[in-house]
C-alpha cells in the first residue's frame, strides 16, 4: 500500500497533502488534550509496532506482496488521533530514510494508512466491543476492526491508482502515471488484502494487544503511567520483532503498484511519461539496505534505526509539551 513516487500525478499528491494538513493539526491537538504528557513517549513505542509490521512482507495471490500496518492496534491503545500521528511519522521515516513510499505521495499514504485505516478500524472495533463487552469480545472486535480498517485503506489506494489513467493521459490515450484502470487495480489489490494481508493485520493485532495488556497493563491511554520495569516485556517483544524482521525478505516480488519504472514498462509495453520524467528522492538506505552488507543485516539495522527514531521523536514531543496542571489539587 505504499504508493511510490510518480505513480500519482503531482496534483493528486498535492490534494492529499492539503487534505492531511488539518488532519495532522487536529491529531496534534487531540493528543495534547487527551494523552498525559508522561504517556506521549509510549505512542512512539506503539508506532514501532506499526513500523516493524510494515517490514514483514508476506506473499499474496498473483505473485505480489503485502504487509500489516497495526493502525487499529494503536487506535485501541491510545485513540485514533494518536494512531494517526504514530503511523504518519512511521510512514515519513520509511519514505525519507528508506525510500519505502514516495515523498510526494506521503500525503496519500498517510490518508490511507494513518487516517482512514485507524479510524475505520477503531470505530468498527468500538461498536462490536460495546455489544459483546468482555475480554474475549474485545479480541473479536479488535480482529474484525483491524481487518475492515486495513481493507478500507487498501480500497482507497486502489481507487487512487485506478483513476490516474482516466484523469491523466496524453493525446494518444497513454497513461502519464499509473497505467492500470479501476477495472484492474481494484481486483488486483483487493484479492490479496481481503485474504492474506487482512489476515496478517488480524494476527498482529490480536497477538500484540493481549500481550501488552497482560505483560504491561498500564500500556495504554486509560491507565496509570507504567514503570520502567513494567515496560520490559514490551521492549522485549519489539526486540524479538526486530530480530525476526528479515523474514520479510523471504517473500519475493513487489507489492502491487510498487514496481520500478523498468518493471512497469515491461508489463505495459511503455513507460508512462510522468513516471519516466518524474521527481525522485535519494533515500539514505533504499529498500532497507546498508551499503554492501548482507540484506538481512541491513534489514535489522534499518529496523533498529526506524524504531529508535520513533521513540526519540515522541520522547522529544513529550519533553516539549506543557505539564498537566491539576486545578483541583
Amino acid at each position: 500500500m505504499h504508493i511510490p513516487e510518480n505513480y500519482l500525478s503531482p496534483s493528486t499528491c498535492a490534494a492529499f497533502t492539503v487534505a492531511m494538513l488539518p488532519v495532522w493539526h487536529t491529531a496534534v491537538k487531540h493528543v495534547r488534550e487527551e494523552v498525559p504528557r508522561e504517556k506521549v513517549p509510549l505512542i512512539g513505542v506503539a508506532a514501532a509496532f506499526s513500523f516493524l509490521a510494515m517490514m514483514f512482507n508476506i506473499p499474496l495471490p498473483g505473485g505480489t506482496t503485502g504487509h500489516a500496518v497495526c493502525g487499529t492496534l494503536i487506535a485501541i491503545l491510545f485513540g485514533p488521533w494518536s494512531a494517526t500521528l504514530a503511523v504518519s511519522i512511521a510512514l515519513a521515516i520509511q519514505a525519507v530514510f528508506f525510500g519505502d513510499g514516495g515523498i510526494l505521495s506521503l500525503g496519500a499514504n498517510c490518508f490511507n494508512m494513518a487516517f482512514v485505516l485507524p479510524f475505520v478500524g477503531y470505530y468498527v472495533y468500538d461498536v462490536i466491543y460495546h455489544r459483546m463487552n468482555s475480554n474475549q469480545g474485545r479480541l473479536v472486535a479488535a480482529g474484525i476492526g483491524s481487518y475492515v480498517g486495513l481493507n478500507a485503506a487498501a480500497l482507497l489506494c486502489t481507487i487512487e491508482f485506478g483513476i490516474q489513467p482516466l484523469l491523466f493521459h496524453d493525446a494518444s490515450g497513454a497513461a502519464l502515471y499509473c497505467p492500470y484502470p479501476l477495472s484492474v487495480s481494484i481486483p488486483a489489490m483487493m484479492l490479496g488484502h481481503l485474504t492474506i494481508a487482512g489476515l496478517a493485520e488480524v494476527v498482529f493485532t490480536v497477538s500484540i494487544l493481549p500481550f501488552v495488556q497482560n505483560a504491561a497493563p498500564s500500556f495504554g491511554i486509560e491507565t496509570s503511567s507504567p514503570s520502567k520495569a513494567s515496560m520490559a516485556p514490551v521492549f522485549g517483544l519489539i526486540a524479538v520483532l526486530i530480530a525476526a524482521c528479515p523474514l520479510g525478505l523471504i517473500a519475493t516480488g513487489d507489492a502491487w503498484g510498487e514496481w520500478g519504472v523498468e518493471d512497469l514498462a515491461d508489463m505495459v509495453g511503455y513507460t508512462p511519461a510522468g513516471l519516466g520524467d518524474g521527481w525522485e528522492w535519494s533515500a539514505l538506505m533504499p529498500d532497507y539496505a546498508v551499503g554492501s552488507l548482507p540484506e538481512w543485516i541491513g534489514y535489522v539495522i534499518s529496523a533498529v534505526i526506524g524504531v529508535s527514531l520513533l521513540v526519540v521523536i515522541f520522547r522529544l514531543a513529550s519533553s516539549m509539551a506543557k505539564p498537566t496542571v491539576d486545578f483541583d489539587a
